[in-house]
């Protein structure tokens, strides 16, 4: 893991809301230096607004309560897409908790959160950043032109730019395989069944059901970005 991830801080914390203008990410010049969020909140609040959207939405779940920190699912992403070292499409943070002996360690699973209202798209100069009817955010590197405005732009810091092709790359839930009705690679390859992914709009699909009988939390959600990656467990990390 790339010496920036490892260093980042996994503190939870309340912070005042920015709002920031196009002017104050072209200042910023670099990725947003917005501190990691994850709240607990009742069900009906985290998913209700995307739920009563008409059409497929696809989403994932993530049940921190399985998740062993194994990696598989970054390992996996890397192999998918030829992701070259040190950059990453989707990671695992890592916490240690406690005072020996009595320590515990904690996994947070990170990608791109696939927001129903992404702020990455709307700096865009190019239109390179799109979103899909069933709410895949996805980076179209044909006219993507580089100015990593949208890195900047994300609260979730889930983009990078590609060392070699030199455009902005990030997390787009497999879409090659997911419009083939195959799972994201991440969510195959995840042993403890920690990633489930599906229609959030079908109710007889397993993250509908997961959703409507769990409490779920998203990343941020004070900023109204309105996260497609949804998390079981969280309130354990604050």
């Amino acid at each position: 893991m790339s010496k920036d991830k490892e260093k980042e801080s996994l503190s939870f914390f309340s912070q005042e809301e920015k709002k920031f203008t196009r002017k104050d990410i072209l200042k910023m010049g670099g990725v947003a230096a917005l501190g990691l969020l994850v709240s607990s909140l009742p069900k009906k609040d985290a998913i209700a607004s995307i739920k009563k959207l008409s059409g497929r939405r696809m989403a994932m779940v993530i049940d921190l309560n399985k998740c062993t920190g194994c990696h598989a699912c970054s390992v996996s992403c890397k192999s998918e897409f030829d992701v070259p070292l040190g950059v990453w499409r989707s990671w695992v943070k890592v916490e240690e908790k406690g005072t020996f002996p009595h320590t515990r360690r904690l996994f947070l699973p990170k990608l791109c959160n696939h927001c129903e209202n992404p702020p990455c798209k709307k700096v865009c100069p190019s239109g390179a950043t799109k979103k899909r009817d069933d709410g895949v955010v996805w980076v179209d590197e044909k006219i993507c032109i580089g100015c990593k405005l949208c890195i900047a732009a994300c609260p979730y810091k889930a983009r990078f730019s590609h060392p070699q092709k030199k455009v902005v790359n990030k997390c787009d839930f497999c879409v090659h395989r997911v419009d083939k009705g195959v799972v994201p690679s991440c969510v195959n390859t995840c042993a403890p069944k920690a990633r489930i992914f599906g229609d959030l709009n079908d109710s007889n699909s397993e993250v509908s059901k997961l959703v409507s009988r769990k409490a779920v939390q998203v990343l941020k959600p004070e900023l109204g970005t309105e996260p497609h990656v949804v998390y079981i467990g969280a309130e354990s990390l604050t």
